[in-house]
C-alpha cells in the first residue's frame, strides 16, 4: 500500500507536473514540497484540499488510495454544475446505453 506522499508524487508524475509548479500552486517553496513528497514534512488538510483540486481527484483518493479514475471525478464535478434538465437528459442517455449493452449480450 502506498503512503500519501507516494500517491502525491504518483499523481504529479501522471500529470507531468514539475515539483516547482506544484509548490507554486501550494504557495510553498520547491524544497518544502520535495520534503512533502519524500515523507519528511507533514501534509496538512489544506495541502490535501489544494492538491486534490490541482490533480482533479478527491481528497479520499489522496488519503486512502481510492481507485476512482480521473475521468469519473471530472465527470462528477461537471455533472454537478449542470441544471436539473441537463442532468436528467444525461441520466436518460446512460440508461439508454445500458439497455443497448444488455441487448447485445
Amino acid at each position: 500500500m502506498m503512503s500519501i506522499n507516494e500517491r502525491i508524487k504518483n499523481f504529479r508524475n501522471r500529470l507531468h507536473l514539475s515539483q516547482e509548479y506544484v509548490a507554486n500552486f501550494l504557495r510553498i517553496n520547491r524544497a518544502t514540497y520535495t520534503q512533502m513528497e519524500n515523507g519528511k514534512r507533514k501534509i496538512t488538510a489544506e495541502d490535501v484540499s489544494r492538491l486534490s483540486e490541482l490533480f482533479g481527484v478527491t481528497a479520499d483518493a489522496l488519503l486512502n488510495e481510492n481507485k476512482i479514475s480521473r475521468s469519473a471525478t471530472v465527470f462528477a464535478r461537471s455533472f454537478e454544475k449542470l441544471d436539473e434538465n441537463d442532468q436528467a437528459e444525461i441520466m436518460n442517455l446512460i440508461k439508454f446505453k445500458e439497455q443497448m449493452k444488455m441487448q447485445r449480450s
